[in-house]
């Protein structure tokens, strides 16, 4: 016989998969064992909500029971609902069996074959250098605090080292726990609380780090900034964040690069751009200027006739490219310096230069 599962949930045929989930939760809870201890009736009800949520809560599952009911489809057998298609969940398709099973295990733990992971935190920094330190990278020696591992204890937490069985998990670092369910009885493993998951705890906790296998301090570290690094860029150290506990494995140290800038140039991806004065007789007649550049002092030659704004190359003075040999250019704009004012003698040359044209 066909089961009505909406009429199950308390839903008609054009419920929204929202209040299909809803009915069910409020139900659940309702009808849930716990409640009904001893109660068959409860016991019976709760596990006739579960199925049908199990239908109407996946959309594959209720298209199929909309079309052929839950005796079955063509032909009937295998992909019917009489004891429910679990093809799907072969392949790890658990839709929404997670809500189900949470009900029964009360939401905690992990699934089978968890690993533990004890790993260290991350760690951030700040550090600054100068724009000039771009071009060659820099080392520079900071000072972190930190949790590091326990020299006493090499970090196991164990006094001496010795460590044992962990009585809880009998060694395996899991705890299986089990529930009755509409499937039947259902186990679920967990990482093991007391050990962690190591399945080993200290036979006496090391007094140094009590027992963690680490303990806070200070160090010095040498952080090593590369050639081309720019403002803002961040650095991954692998494992030197704060260590984990038990001999775990550390956390990174991530350390964000601040550069300082320098008022004469503005840096323009591997690029340089500056600017340079020139007088109107310069500008006009032609003259040769010295440049800054993050390389040093350049000689730069202004052709007869420059005009304002004029923007000139000087090939491979910019900013080395991040781990590569390659270097940026620099592009000087060149500014003419017209005067305020003139002297008699400049005023004059200048009328002349005028009628001369």
């Amino acid at each position: 016989m066909s089961k009505d599962y909406y009429s199950t949930l308390g839903v008609g045929k054009s419920a929204t998969s929202a209040d299909i989930k809803k009915a069910y939760r409020n139900l659940s809870k309702e009808w849930h064992p716990d409640k009904h201890k001893g109660d068959k009736a409860a016991e019976s009800k709760f596990k006739e909500i579960n199925e049908a949520y199990e239908i109407l809560g996946n959309e594959k599952r209720r298209k199929q029971y909309d079309t052929f009911g839950s005796t079955g489809g063509p032909g009937g057998g295998g992909a019917g609902f009489g004891g429910f298609d679990f093809s799907g969940f072969q392949q790890g398709d658990m839709g929404d069996l997670g809500d189900i099973f949470s009900s029964f295990f009360g939401g905690g733990g992990g699934g089978r074959g968890r690993k533990p992971d004890n790993r260290g935190s991350d760690l951030q920094v700040r550090i600054s250098i100068d724009f000039a330190e771009v071009v060659n990278g820099v080392s520079k020696t900071i000072a972190i605090e930190k949790l590091a591992q326990c020299k006493e204890c090499d970090g196991t937490g164990a006094e001496g080292g010795s460590v044992k069985t962990c009585t809880e998990c009998n060694g395996t670092g899991q705890i299986t726990r089990t529930a009755q369910s509409f499937f039947g009885v259902v186990q679920q493993s967990v990482q093991c609380a007391k050990c962690e998951g190591k399945g080993k705890i200290p036979e006496t906790p090391c007094k140094a780090c009590s027992g963690e296998g680490r303990k806070r301090e200070k160090t010095q570290l040498t952080i090593d900034v590369p050639a081309g690094i720019d403002d803002g860029q961040t650095l991954r150290i692998t494992g030197e964040g704060n260590a984990g506990s038990q001999g775990a494995p550390a956390g990174d140290l991530f350390v964000i690069v601040q550069v300082t800038p320098d008022k004469r140039f503005i840096r323009d991806g591997n690029d340089i751009r500056s600017e340079v004065s020139v007088s109107v007789v310069d500008a006009t007649l032609g003259t040769e200027v010295s440049v800054p550049t993050v390389h040093g002092e350049v000689t730069l030659k202004i052709p007869t006739g420059t005009q304002p704004g004029t923007v000139m190359r000087l090939k491979s003075k910019g900013v080395p490219q991040l781990n590569s040999s390659r270097l940026g250019d620099h592009y000087v704009t060149v500014q003419i310096d017209i005067p305020r004012k003139l002297s008699r003698a400049e005023k004059k040359l200048f009328e002349q230069l005028r009628e001369a044209k």
